[in-house]
C-alpha cells in the first residue's frame, strides 16, 4: 500500500513507520509539523538505509492545511493518524492547540478520507474512560475525559463515529494505555525520570505517587496499529492495553534501581489537577485478532533506559530551547516545596 502516516515523526508514529517499512512493502508518506515532539530525528536511521528510504517519503507540514491534506491523502490507499498534541502538564496550561490539532485537524483529515473513499486508523488514548476505580473499561464504556487533552481526544473520537454513522468513512479508532520506550519526548514520566535520573536531578512525583497505569511497550503499541490498519473492522474500537499495571512510585523506584540511582533522588511534590487516579483497559476485542502485547515492563524499561544512556545527545537536542523555560514553569515550585518520598 501507499500510506499516508500524519504524525510520523513523533513516539509512536516514528516507531510504526520503522517497523512497517521493515515488515511490508508499503511506501510511506509522512506528514509532520515538527512541533517541539516531532522530531525530524526520528526518522534519520530510516532515510540513512539504502533498502528502506527508497520507499519512505517527508512532507514538512499542518494536517489543518486541508489543500496539503487532501493532495496528500489522493496519492494514498490509506491513512494512519498519529498527529496529536500529547502531554497532560501541557494541556492543563494552554488547551488550543490540543483542540485544534486533535478536533479540526482530525476534522480535515476524515474529510478527505470520505472523499477519496480510504481507510482511516485514528490513534487514542485510554485516557478518554477517565479514571477507573475498579475493573476494566471496555470500548463501549462511557468517556469521561478529566484532562483538556482527554477531552480533545475523546471530541476526536466521536467525530471519527459520527463520520463512519453519516458518511460511511471507512475509519477504525485505536485507545492505547500508556506507552513508554525509546525515542519518546522527555517530557514524560519514563524518559523524564530516566533522564533526571541520568544527571542526578531530583525526580518530581505528583502527589502520593499511587496513580496506576498501565504500560505498553511502543513496540507493540505500533505493532497493534499495524494489525488495525489490515484487519480492523470498520467503524470499530479497540482498546490496546499493556496488561502491565503499576503505580507512578513503583515506575521511579524501578527507574533508580535501573539507572544505578539513590532513592534520595524521588521527591514527593505538588500534584497537578484533576489527576486522574488509575486507567484500565479491557483487550478482547483486539485480542480476537490474534494480538497481545509482547513486552513485560521489566524488559521494556531495561531497553529503555539503555536506550537513554547511550543516546544522551538525541534527548539534550529533543529538549530544545524552550526546555529550561517549561521545565522552571512545570516542576521549580513543586521542587522547592517538595518532601522525600
Amino acid at each position: 500500500m501507499r500510506l499516508l502516516v500524519t504524525g510520523g515523526a513523533g513516539f509512536i508514529g516514528s516507531t510504526f513507520v520503522a517497523r512497517r517499512l521493515a515488515r511490508s512493502g508499503d511506501s510511506i508518506t509522512v506528514l509532520d509539523k515538527l512541533t517541539y515532539a516531532g522530531l525530524r530525528a526520528n526518522l534519520a536511521h530510516l532515510e540513512a538505509d539504502a533498502t528502506l528510504s527508497p520507499r519512505l517519503t517527508f512532507v514538512h507540514g499542518d494536517i489543518c492545511d486541508a489543500d496539503l491534506v487532501a493532495r496528500l491523502v489522493a496519492e494514498a490507499d490509506a491513512v494512519v493518524n498519529f498527529a496529536a498534541e500529547t502531554h497532560v502538564d501541557r494541556s492543563i496550561a494552554a488547551a488550543d492547540d490540543f483542540l485544534r490539532t486533535g478536533v479540526l485537524g482530525l476534522h480535515v483529515l476524515l474529510a478527505a478520507a470520505r472523499d477519496r473513499k480510504l481507510r482511516l486508523v485514528h490513534v487514542s488514548t485510554d485516557e478518554v474512560y477517565g479514571s477507573i476505580e475498579v475493573g476494566a473499561a471496555s470500548e463501549d464504556a462511557a468517556l469521561s475525559p478529566r484532562s483538556p487533552y482527554a477531552a480533545a481526544k475523546a471530541a476526536g473520537d466521536l467525530l471519527c463515529h459520527a463520520f463512519f454513522v453519516t458518511h460511511g468513512v471507512d475509519v477504525v479508532v485505536s485507545r492505547g494505555a500508556n506507552t513508554y520506550g525509546p525515542r519518546q519526548h522527555p517530557e514524560k514520566l519514563v524518559p523524564l525520570f530516566i533522564t533526571n535520573a541520568i544527571d542526578d536531578a531530583p525526580l518530581p512525583l505528583y502527589g502520593d505517587g499511587l496513580q496506576r497505569r498501565d504500560w505498553l511497550f511502543v513496540d507493540d503499541h505500533a505493532d497493534a496499529i499495524s494489525m488495525l490498519l489490515d484487519r480492523g473492522t470498520s467503524g470499530g474500537v479497540y482498546n490496546l492495553p499493556g496488561n502491565q499495571e503499576r503505580v507512578n512510585r513503583d515506575v521511579a523506584l524501578a527507574i533508580l534501581k535501573a539507572t544505578g540511582k539513590p532513592t534520595e533522588l524521588l521527591r514527593s511534590v505538588a500534584d497537578r489537577p484533576g489527576h486522574d487516579r488509575r486507567y484500565a483497559m479491557n483487550g478482547e476485542r483486539i485480542a480476537s485478532l490474534g494480538w497481545r502485547p509482547r513486552m513485560t515492563f521489566d524488559q521494556g524499561l531495561a531497553q529503555t533506559v539503555v536506550w537513554y544512556e547511550t543516546n544522551r545527545d538525541w534527548w539534550l537536542r529533543a529538549r530544545g530551547p524552550g526546555w529550561s523555560d517549561y521545565y522552571e514553569r512545570q516542576y521549580a515550585r513543586r521542587l522547592k516545596e517538595s518532601t522525600p518520598t
